[in-house]
């Protein structure tokens, strides 16, 4: 599929896990991609040289999400590179455990200020660039949604926040033919959240489908919405989890 053939996008954090599987799949459907990362510039290199391979222009660009200059500089470089965005997908983030009385101040802070404050300041960057059939896609989780045990408060609250400032930028940026979304994955298989962990059987039984998701599953959804085909789908929430969440 060539769909996207032509648009240029911006997908945060997409050195590894879903983000990297985000930016082949656009890559795949015909985009540029330009991706950022914090520290992992060898997998960086990786997803560039892939995407490369596949006849698209691609870089990296290193990026700290919670550092305010950083994610203004990020979406210059992704333009300066690309030459415009299109699409730009919110795939950088991060998570603490531990219950709320034990949490540090530090902790604290650096999931809201990359989870929350770098997603809105990326965003607020990137709209002057976004034309009529621009995309804005958030990635968010479902613990946005619930939050089935203790340890996740902070993370749950941050990925919480996605909801209103999906459906408010859905309400701003509709007269200017921008579509806002935001996907919700669960259980997915990464080297973050392996599939076979310590808690790995429990999490799959309270999936219906039993099984984790794949990255790719997620990509494809993104995919469908960086794609025309989505054109009347905005401030909606897809959750990807196989059912867990149902």
């Amino acid at each position: 599929m060539t769909d996207l053939l032509g648009k240029r996008a911006l997908v945060t954090g997409g050195s590894r896990g879903i983000g990297a599987a985000i930016a082949l799949a656009l890559a795949k459907n015909g985009a540029d991609v330009a991706i950022s990362y914090e520290a992992s510039a060898d997998r960086a290199l990786k997803v560039v040289t892939a995407i490369k391979a596949m006849g698209r222009s691609a870089l990296a660009v290193q990026a700290d999400a919670a550092d305010p200059e950083a994610n203004a500089r990020l979406v210059e470089d992704a333009v300066a590179g690309l030459g415009g965005i299109d699409i730009l997908v919110n795939n950088a983030g991060t998570i603490r455990h531990g219950n709320m009385a034990e949490m540090s101040l530090q902790d604290v802070d650096t999931i809201l200020h990359v989870n929350i404050r770098g997603t809105v300041l990326t965003t607020r960057a990137a709209i002057p660039h976004l034309a009529a059939g621009g995309r804005i896609i958030t990635i968010g989780s479902t613990r946005g949604d619930r939050v089935p045990f203790a340890g996740v408060t902070m993370y749950g609250l941050s990925k919480s926040a996605h909801h209103s400032f999906t459906r408010g930028l859905a309400r701003e940026l509709g007269p200017a033919q921008v579509t806002v979304n935001l996907v919700q994955p669960g259980p997915i298989d990464t080297e973050l959240n392996l599939s076979d962990a310590e808690p790995a059987d429990h999490i799959r039984s309270l999936v219906p489908l039993g099984r984790y998701g794949t990255t790719e599953e997620v990509a494809h959804v993104v995919s469908f919405l960086a794609s025309p085909a989505s054109s009347f789908v905005t401030g909606s929430v897809i959750t990807v989890d196989g059912g867990m969440n149902a």
